[in-house]
């Protein structure tokens, strides 16, 4: 049997008028959790496009596949825009360094790593408002990016030079930097992978990968830089799909009830999204609809898939899940109106749930000497 979600807990209440409340249709909600990739669409008007926004997904997220020029770039998130009846959150991997969507467009950026080298907390702002600023003319207004995980690896390794430091504190003002750098430029961080991947260096997109370390030892350390990001105000956290032991030894964190109240216990009320759930960590055990439902029934807000020809699949088992009793129509209430709230939505009408207002980054000057 499944352990119970933490949607009780992280709920502020229910809409005192929810007796009231007519929601819309539990196929719109569904499909509102959802934020899904568009392998190789390079106009709005696509077919696979026209889909996703017919199901009314809550967002897209943009590959290098989805990249010809500027100019196309800009048509494609308009058009999305255009033709999705409630905007969409429009994502994209842009973390500086080795994994950039756009790098074609707006050129290469120092890795995270090196960045921290060379230079002060308000440098890194810098490059990352400037990074913002280019991803906003392109129609991205949320992105994966800073990576807060700790590591001091290779460079090359699945974290690597993403991570800005292996020291805690080092790595937790130049994450929180990035972060403000983006929201200054109108785009919303997306601060991953909670709890931290970098104990492991197994490959996530490949395999299942596990962390055994105590959670006073996570507290200590891999746990710092998110708690002050969420401290200084991140809307969106994303969870990573590693085994935790001291968490739940049997389900990814992305899947885990267990890390999802870690999450809200640290104070965290913005949107909890998934990792890709098509990666190898998560797919070889559990196929999309099943992971879909799973994530939201341990206390996600947006699943994330970078394959939206499963988008309908996994609208359809969740729709399934709540009718069957499997998932809280509550729970689902709360996610949707999480995504609501984060692209500056009003629930009501939609939703019959009450969130807190979205975290918004605090605009601090830090220089880090």
């Amino acid at each position: 049997a499944e352990a119970a979600a933490p949607a009780a807990a992280a709920r502020p209440g229910a809409d005192p008028a929810a007796d009231e409340c007519a929601p819309a249709g539990l196929r719109q909600r569904a499909a509102q959790v959802l934020v899904v990739g568009l392998p190789h669409v390079t106009s709005a008007i696509d077919p696979l496009a026209q889909e996703v926004l017919d199901l009314g997904v809550g967002g897209v997220f943009l590959s290098d596949s989805n990249v010809v020029d500027t100019l196309q770039v800009q048509s494609l998130t308009a058009g999305l825009q255009e033709s999705s009846a409630i905007p969409l959150l429009v994502t994209s991997d842009e973390e500086a360094g080795r994994v950039s969507t756009f790098r074609a467009l707006i050129g290469a950026t120092s890795a995270p790593r090196t960045l921290a080298a060379n230079g002060a907390p308000s440098d890194v702002r810098t490059v990352a408002l400037e990074l913002g600023g280019r991803l906003a003319e392109l129609g991205v207004n949320a992105d994966l990016a800073p990576v807060a995980d700790l590591d001091g690896g290779p460079w090359n390794g699945v974290i690597g030079d993403r991570s800005f430091s292996s020291d805690p504190l080092v790595a937790a003002d130049y994450a929180e930097a990035f972060a403000a750098g983006l929201s200054d430029a109108g785009v919303m961080p997306v601060v991953k992978h909670f709890p931290g991947h970098g104990r492991s260096a197994e490959d996530v997109h490949r395999r299942a990968a596990r962390v055994d370390a105590p959670l006073e030892d996570l507290l200590a350390t891999d746990l710092l830089p998110f708690i002050a990001l969420i401290d200084a105000g991140a809307p969106i956290v994303m969870m990573s799909h590693v085994r935790y032991d001291a968490l739940q030894a049997d389900r990814p964190a992305s899947l885990s009830p267990t890390a999802y109240r870690l999450l809200r216990d640290l104070g965290f009320y913005g949107v909890a999204m998934t990792d890709s759930i098509g990666m190898g960590a998560v797919h070889r055990r559990w196929d999309f609809p099943r992971a879909a439902v799973m994530a939201l029934h341990a206390g996600a807000d947006a699943v994330l898939a970078t394959d939206g020809r499963q988008a309908a699949a996994m609208r359809d088992a969740i729709v399934a899940a709540v009718k069957r009793g499997r998932l809280d129509e509550a729970r689902l209430d709360e996610a949707v109106a999480r995504m609501l709230a984060v692209k500056g939505i009003d629930s009501a009408g939609f939703a019959c749930a009450v969130v807190e207002p979205v975290p918004v980054m605090v605009q601090t000057d830090r220089d880090g000497d």
